[in-house]
């Protein structure tokens, strides 16, 4: 009954407290009622229920934020909460001294600011009303029903950038990571979901094991009956596992981790797959890593996954098998599953992530397979489809084709059939790019691309040349590398040798024959062989 509502969101209005406290206890528990916060939103009750957030009786703050944290379930009423200025008052009240009676009313203030943390411009006004201190102090507490809104908020907020950074320098993993053993389900939940988006930053993957955080979380994998849970923990392990130093994926190793991942394989929702196939092909990353999937019986598993259809999930699998391939004896059980076809076929994808993840994991397959020249030419339509990618609008995709396609040219007769597909041009109009990721693999690929027929002409006729010569002057030695490989197999043109010339090719390249990387270094120092060849010779032929 609405007209019963508005009597009650009236009543907030006297100044009888005990009518006051006798309406927010009804309207507390009729809150939970999603019709009930609707009718609260279009009565617009969220500005009463603020306005007794400064009250001076504790009873009264308290049941009008428990209340606020139920009608905050709805968009509406967490736009009314910011609006009305609830936000600096509900942040207030987690101003308390752990461990002391201040801390009935923080649960209050949490749980309301729990729920208001749903909303982007919600999450930036809490942290503008100066909650971060305060929410890193109310964590030192050992009351749980504190501790889980607390988290709770943080791990909502951790969804931003900034925020990350404030729970980082403010010391809260270690609580989180502390909080991960505590026998209290949704506290757990909380503090992996929390370490879960936190662990986005390398920084804090590395706090995560300072703090000793991998073990408790690795333990967490055994809770196979809480899947919120599993979702958290999973996450959390799988951010963590992509620490750069991969001295997390060593202590995973150590914990038996590996094993416990491929188990969770099988039985699971997609939300627990995308996350346990992520942490698999983090921790492939390592021979170690490597060794251990395919000794746990990972590799059959992860080829089935790859005919699903969950975008996300199909990113980390294919990513998984990508960096099982470059184990010899894994690559061959992804061979006899056909799982290079499968790879082959998730080009067609119209997901842009999913068509560049399939073609980076194509790369290794194709290297470290036994007759990979074979198996490529045995997918029918297979070369023509990864040449036209080379028509994509995005970069990743570009990318991780011309690595693809630079495999594929080792073997002479695919890159014969290339070459007819019309990979020259293609190759030559992306040479503009200033994307190093880009420029690394495109010159590597158009350095393979060499080695077949007229392609060393076809390419400097189709001005590939004098955009190359500019990837020299790039930060990155490895697109220094494959440009100067690239530049080394053109230089035995003549044609193309002027245009480098006329580039300033020579100068850049003098500077690259004192090289420590000995692969840049006789690149740098057959094209300035092969210049200065065509040089003496055109003298030669003008004195003659």
């Amino acid at each position: 009954d609405v007209g019963g509502l508005e009597t009650l969101i009236n009543l907030l209005d006297t100044d009888d407290p005990k009518c006051k406290i006798g309406a927010l206890k009804i309207l507390k528990e009729v809150s939970q009622n999603v019709t009930i916060r609707s009718a609260i939103a279009e009565l617009e009750g969220i500005k009463p229920l603020i306005e007794l957030l400064r009250d001076s009786d504790e009873e009264l703050k308290c049941l009008a934020a428990e209340t606020i944290a139920h009608c905050a379930k709805n968009a509406r009423n967490r736009n009314s909460v910011r609006r009305f200025g609830g936000i600096k008052k509900l942040v207030r009240l987690l101003k308390a001294r752990t461990g002391s009676s201040e801390e009935v009313v923080a649960i209050s203030g949490a749980l309301a600011l729990a729920s208001c943390s749903k909303s982007a411009k919600n999450k930036e006004a809490i942290q503008n009303a100066g909650a971060i201190s305060l929410l890193a102090n109310l964590l030192t507490s050992q009351n749980e029903k504190l501790l889980i809104p607390v988290v709770g908020i943080l791990q909502e907020c951790a969804s931003t950038e900034n925020y990350r950074l404030a729970i980082r320098s403010s010391g809260m993993i270690k609580f989180l990571v502390e909080n991960l053993s505590s026998k209290n389900e949704e506290l757990q939940t909380h503090c992996a979901s929390a370490i879960f988006k936190c662990a986005e930053e390398d920084e804090t993957r590395e706090l995560v094991r300072q703090f000793e955080g991998l073990t408790p979380l690795v333990s967490l994998l055994d809770n196979t009956s809480n899947k919120e849970l599993l979702i958290a923990a999973t996450g959390a392990v799988w951010k963590c596992a992509q620490n750069y130093q991969v001295e997390n994926v060593a202590a995973f190793n150590k914990l038996n981790t590996i094993k416990k991942l491929v188990g969770l394989m099988e039985n699971q929702p997609e939300d627990v797959l995308v996350n346990v196939v992520g942490a698999l092909g983090a921790c492939a990353q390592t021979a170690e890593g490597r060794q251990g999937i395919r000794e746990g019986g990972g590799i059959t598993p992860l080829v089935n996954l790859l005919t699903g259809t969950n975008q996300a999930l199909l990113v980390n699998v294919t990513t998984a098998v990508g960096a099982s391939a470059l184990d010899a004896d894994s690559m061959a059980v992804i061979d006899r599953l056909d799982g290079v076809r499968l790879l082959w076929s998730l080009l067609k994808s119209t997901n842009h992530h999913v068509q560049a993840s399939a073609a980076w994991a194509i790369s290794p397959c194709i290297e470290h397979a036994k007759d990979a020249g074979e198996m490529v030419r045995s997918f029918v339509g297979g070369l023509e489809l990864i040449v036209s990618l080379l028509k994509s609008e995005h970069v990743e995709v570009l990318a991780s084709v011309c690595a693809a396609i630079a495999n594929i040219a080792k073997d002479e007769e695919n890159l014969a059939v290339i070459t007819d597909h019309g990979v020259v041009p293609m190759l030559a109009k992306l040479t503009n790019t200033r994307n190093d990721k880009l420029r690394k693999n495109l010159a590597e690929a158009i350095a393979r691309c060499c080695h077949w027929g007229n392609n060393r002409v076809a390419f400097g006729t189709a001005s590939a040349v004098a955009p190359l010569v500019k990837y020299l002057r790039s930060p990155d030695d490895q697109v220094h590398r494959s440009t100067a490989r690239a530049l080394h197999q053109l230089s035995m043109d003549p044609d193309n040798c002027i245009t480098m010339h006329e580039n300033g090719v020579v100068q850049l390249l003098l500077g690259m024959v004192g090289s420590t990387d000995t692969a840049l270094q006789e690149a740098a120092a057959g094209t300035i062989g092969n210049i200065r060849r065509l040089a003496l010779a055109s003298e030669k032929a003008s004195l003659a």
